[in-house]
């Protein structure tokens, strides 16, 4: 059932019952629907709270182009109401994720730890670093009102990422405006464990991003689950669910450079070197 938070400025849904140990943050053009798997895997004894975002779900769009510091303002005030236990886990999915690290800041006493997967915490490494020529003359001849906005979109269209494409108005700004953020500062001001969950097909945000980050934090590890792509939270519900529970008994690190197996069924989440550092924070 829909429910309304932060007095009513925004939307998502509840499991289980009581004050929420878990609160998870979804990816782009994405809802809290994603986290309805995991949840169920979880069992009913986890209580959590699943947010739409400003600009999905049902909540509606910020009223001008917010950075993910400013959706975590707006998630912060959450934490504010009764729904929340005093010390909760954040699961953060690709842009949630995002949001997810600058919460840390804004309430630093009630997050125990977080979980994140498929964040783009830095820049893929194939990344393309110079937009194309005829795209950048096209928006300074369109700055200067030489060309017209319907051309200007076809190109638009034509160059941009699926994501930018399906963006309109001023969700297509949010996307270029993130698009643009540092995260190495807020990564390596973060006390609290994090444990990087990662499918090793995602395409969107590479394992390689996951493998360069995970020693910018105090204290993380990283965790490969094989045969997984992107969108973790529903093709893999069991292995997100064991690492937001806390579940002791998933495996220790395998030896340098070793990529686990994995079962067709059920993907293992298996440490992979790289983990958690020892000395830091717990």
């Amino acid at each position: 059932m829909l429910k309304s938070f932060a007095g009513g400025r925004l939307f998502g849904a509840t499991w289980g019952s009581g004050p929420a140990t878990v609160l998870a943050l979804h990816g782009w053009c994405r809802s809290h629907a994603d986290f309805d798997p995991v949840m169920a895997a979880a069992g009913p004894a986890v209580a959590a709270v699943g947010l739409d975002l400003n600009g999905f779900g049902a909540t509606p769009p910020p009223p001008e182009a917010w950075g993910s510091p400013a959706y975590a303002e707006a998630v912060a005030a959450v934490f504010e109401e009764l729904v929340l236990a005093d010390r909760v886990t954040i699961i953060g999915h690709s842009f949630g994720g995002r949001v997810a690290l600058h919460l840390e800041g804004l309430v630093p006493d009630r997050i125990e730890r977080m979980v994140l997967t498929g964040v783009p915490l830095l820049d893929r490494a194939d990344r393309r670093s110079q937009v194309p020529l005829p795209y950048r003359v096209a928006r300074r001849l369109h700055r200067s009102g030489l060309l017209g906005d319907g051309r200007m979109e076809a190109l638009r269209q034509r160059h941009g990422s699926p994501d930018y494409r399906a963006a309109t108005g001023v969700m297509r700004e949010v996307f270029v405006r993130v698009l643009h953020e540092d995260y190495r500062d807020v990564m390596a001001g973060i006390p609290c464990p994090v444990d990087l969950v990662w499918g090793e097909a995602d395409t969107e945000t590479p394992l390689e991003v996951a493998q360069r980050a995970v020693g910018l934090f105090p204290s993380a590890s990283l965790t490969v689950v094989d045969g997984v792509g992107h969108l973790l939270p529903t093709e893999a519900p069991d292995a997100l669910a064991r690492f937001m529970v806390g579940d002791p008994s998933r495996a220790g690190p395998v030896a340098d450079g070793a990529v686990p197996t994995s079962t067709a069924s059920d993907p293992p989440a298996s440490p992979v070197a790289g983990g958690r550092r020892s000395g830091g924070p717990t």
